[in-house]
Parts: structure tokens; C-alpha cells; sequence
């Protein structure tokens, strides 16, 4: 027994999953989308909730900052849009031809002998769409997504949903509502009351903990042994609060929260070999004659 516990020890992967990012994580921001996402989402804030393009600047960076994305932060200070409608406004006109089939990452994810799942902040048709070019789409065995974290079009911020799911749901569409009384998020921070809280969002998105911890929960991943890749600082430092590995994308500069920086997701093999040598250690132990126990690895 003492024999089959130390050939399982020394067979075990220290990773059971690798957690990626989609967007600037799985290809480089010099392909241009993000940029064209905050054009997209700029300009959906003036045509579709007729907000005053003046303050689309400092509007548009309190919502970031504060909430993880400009459309929860919408959604806190009392926007209600039908989640389709914006996602298609924001995605559909993104230069996806800008994304060419990527055959050294796809060779890379395709060695990888341990579970692989997508954790995107985007909804699943932009995800499909994305993986399509890159040549990637049979290279994870889950996405999780907009859709998966915000089935439901939920009208108030909620802590204790449970209602994810691993595969995404379509949302509940909802009529575009404009009586709602809006928070002046920008007088707020001009004028501070310390009386005011910011309102809370009922979207659940990256860089919130609790949307990574639901994330666990849906893909059933245990934190200490998950790898966790994206290009945002902050969300990965979130998710090293919540316990992940992490790793920065996009930078060789390791900042606070990263246990690993790489300027491109190219460079894993060189920057992570010990992800490829657990099949290697599996091979190599010397079971002294015995029959070896089989460990499972989904990749």
C-alpha cells in the first residue's frame, strides 16, 4: 500500500485544469478587437440608451473600474437592456478576420494532458466565434461564459444564485426600460457622500470573486490545484485571492498576484514544462515490479 500511494504521489499532475481567458489571453491585443469592443460598447451607450456623449468618457471609466466591465456597471446604476441585443451591438461588428487559425497553439493545447476550460467574461456567440478562427474550437472541454454565470435576465443584484450552469442558456430577453431612476455615478465620485453607496450589479462577471468561485463550482475545479490564464491584472488577482495559480498574459512583468508573467501564450511550454512532464513522471516511476495503478488525466 505504501508503495501504490508513493507511485500515485509521484504519477499525480500538480495541476488538475489550466483555466483560460478568451479575448487578449488566447490571441494578442494587437489584433485590434479590444480596441474595437470599447468603440462598440462607446457608441451603444449614445445610440441605444441615449447617454450624452460627453460624459461617455468618465462615465465609461468609473463603470470599469468600479464593476469589472461597462455593462454591469450599467446594469447597477438602473440601464436595463436586453442582454442579445447589447452583446450583438458590441460583438457583431468586430473585425473577427483579424484572427488567423493559430496551428502552434493548438498544438500546444492538444499536448496538454490535463483538463483545459474557457472563463470568458463574453457571451457564446462571440466565444464560438473567436475559437473558430483561432482553429481551437475542440480544444477544451467546457466554456464558461456570460450565459453561464447570468442565465436569467435578473433585475436586482443577488449574492446567494445558484441557478449557473456549465453549458450556457439563452438569457430572458427584457424590454429596453428607461423610468428607471439612474445613479449619477459620476456626481457621486465628484461630490462624495459618504451617506451613498454604489449601487450593486446584477451581472456576475470576472474580476468579482464570487464569479470565479461560481465558476469552480460549475466546471467542479478545485482552486489549489487549477492554473488560472488571463491578460487582466485584476482578475488575476482575484483569482489568486480566491486561491488559483495564476498567470499574466501579455506581459513578461510579474506584478502582485501572479505567480507567473508570459508575453504570449506561446511561450507556456517554455515558462510551465513541469504541465508536460506529469505524464513523463508517470512513465518513469519504477514500480519495483508490481502491476502500476492507473490515474486518469481528462484532457
Amino acid at each position: 500500500m505504501e508503495y501504490e500511494d508513493r507511485y500515485v504521489q509521484a504519477a499525480r499532475p500538480k495541476y488538475d485544469c489550466l483555466l483560460f481567458d478568451l479575448d487578449d489571453t488566447l490571441y494578442p491585443l494587437s489584433s485590434g478587437l479590444a480596441k474595437k469592443v470599447l468603440e462598440n460598447i462607446q457608441d451603444c451607450m449614445v445610440e441605444k440608451l441615449g447617454i450624452d456623449h460627453s460624459k461617455i468618457d468618465d462615465l465609461s471609466r468609473l463603470l470599469y473600474k468600479n464593476y469589472g466591465t461597462t455593462m454591469a456597471g450599467l446594469r447597477a446604476i438602473g440601464y436595463d437592456f436586453d442582454y442579445d441585443d447589447y452583446h450583438s451591438f458590441v460583438h457583431g461588428r468586430l473585425p473577427y478576420q483579424n484572427l488567423k487559425p493559430d496551428p502552434v497553439l493548438r498544438s500546444l493545447l492538444l499536448s496538454l494532458p490535463i483538463r483545459k476550460v474557457i472563463f470568458t467574461n463574453g457571451d457564446k456567440v462571440h466565444v464560438a466565434k473567436v475559437l473558430s478562427r483561432l482553429g481551437l474550437e475542440d480544444c477544451f472541454e467546457g466554456i464558461i461564459c456570460f450565459e453561464t454565470l447570468n442565465p436569467i435576465h435578473k433585475s436586482i443584484a443577488s449574492d446567494d444564485e445558484d441557478d449557473s450552469s456549465f453549458v450556457g442558456s439563452s438569457s430572458i430577453a427584457s424590454l429596453n426600460i428607461n423610468n428607471t431612476k439612474i445613479f449619477d455615478i459620476i456626481g457621486h465620485f465628484s461630490q462624495p457622500n459618504p451617506g451613498v453607496d454604489l449601487p450593486k450589479t446584477p451581472v456576475i462577471c470576472k474580476p468579482s470573486e464570487y464569479a470565479i468561485e461560481q465558476a469552480l463550482k460549475i466546471a467542479n475545479l478545485n482552486p489549489q490545484r487549477t492554473i488560472f490564464f488571463d491578460d487582466s491584472e485584476r482578475n488575476i488577482q482575484a483569482g489568486k485571492r480566491v486561491g488559483l495559480h495564476t498567470v499574466l498574459v501579455g506581459t513578461s512583468q510579474r506584478p502582485k498576484g501572479a505567480d507567473y508573467a508570459l508575453e504570449s501564450i506561446h511561450n507556456i511550454r517554455e515558462a510551465l514544462p513541469e504541465l508536460w512532464e506529469a505524464d513523463k513522471r508517470a512513465a518513469e516511476v519504477d514500480y519495483s515490479g508490481k502491476v502500476a495503478l492507473e490515474t486518469s488525466v481528462t484532457a
